[in-house]
């Protein structure tokens, strides 16, 4: 069972599964096909509940893209519910179950961190103190109740790269039109992931009764924006020198442009590669090429 299973990382998990012969259920407001269920936070409304006590592994995905769009006050408020809301919900379920499901896997990200510049941060780092980090303390607080019942796992997601979806098509369009360089000073680190590689993590996830806690979903090599510009613009047959300033982005998306594009974060997967997992992509230009079909 997915929840939140409609958007990028979730309906890619999905096809993934069902190509691999397993049957997903979808959580959604507005089931469409066969497989989706309708399902609300409310209290209320349990009738989901159900499908869960059917399932071996739910898999929380639910929640507002923090993107897109300048974080007001207002802004915030729907980010943080859509995904506590949610969170609470399942974990309910969870507890109420006659039959609990094996595994619960609840996403988060690595925004846990905070800004922490050049230093290496793995899944002992402390959360930061910032909006990000506040929110995906408070989410993982809640996901990890449901471990009385079942085995839990929190995925402190980085940055996915796939060819449709996600950030890269944005990160890329500046190339195609020979505009493409450096976000401010480049130096930031940009922490990444192979769409195969977030896809393999979860599924590893499912069948290793010893994974459980927190897990940084980023590549071994996380590299700083002008890297990863000249990594693209090398890929894509494009020059990459052209930049990008600060404050163009801070005129453009305020707080969100520190968080998520400005800051940085070098974050390892400690965990991941000790519990032993294998990365298809553990470098940033094999992936790409694979990524744009240029391998």
């Amino acid at each position: 069972m997915i929840a939140g299973g409609s958007g990028f990382l979730g309906s890619a998990l999905a096809k993934a599964f069902r190509a691999a012969g397993h049957r997903v259920m979808i959580l959604t407001r507005r089931p469409q096909r066969d497989g989706d269920v309708r399902w609300s936070t409310k209290a209320t409304d349990t009738s989901w509940r159900h499908a869960l006590e059917r399932s071996d592994a739910v898999i929380n995905l639910a929640g507002e893209s923090i993107a897109g769009r300048r974080w007001t006050e207002e802004r915030k408020r729907e980010i943080r519910a859509s995904r506590t809301e949610a969170t609470q919900a399942l974990v309910s379920a969870v507890a109420a179950a006659s039959r609990p499901p094996a595994v619960f896997v609840s996403a988060s990200a690595i925004g846990y961190y905070g800004v922490h510049g050049d230093d290496a941060l793995t899944e002992q780092s402390p959360p930061g103190n910032d909006f990000l980090g506040s929110l995906c303390r408070d989410w993982e607080t809640l996901a990890i109740e449901a471990s009385s019942r079942s085995r839990v796992v929190l995925l402190r997601t980085g940055l996915v790269l796939a060819h449709e979806g996600g950030a890269l098509p944005q990160l890329a369009l500046p190339f195609r039109f020979f505009a493409g360089g450096p976000v401010g000073t480049g130096r930031q680190y940009m922490s990444w992931i192979s769409l195969v590689d977030w896809i393999g993590v979860v599924q590893w996830t499912l069948t290793r009764n010893h994974v459980s806690g927190p897990l940084n979903l980023t590549a071994p090599t996380p590299v700083t924006n002008a890297e990863f510009a000249q990594t693209l613009g090398r890929v894509l047959g494009r020059p990459s020198f052209v930049p990008a300033p600060a404050f163009a982005m801070r005129l453009a998306l305020g707080e969100l442009a520190d968080a998520l594009i400005l800051g940085g974060q070098r974050v390892l997967p400690a965990r991941v590669q000790a519990l032993g997992y294998e990365f298809a992509h553990e470098t940033l230009e094999p992936a790409l090429r694979e990524i744009y079909g240029k391998a």
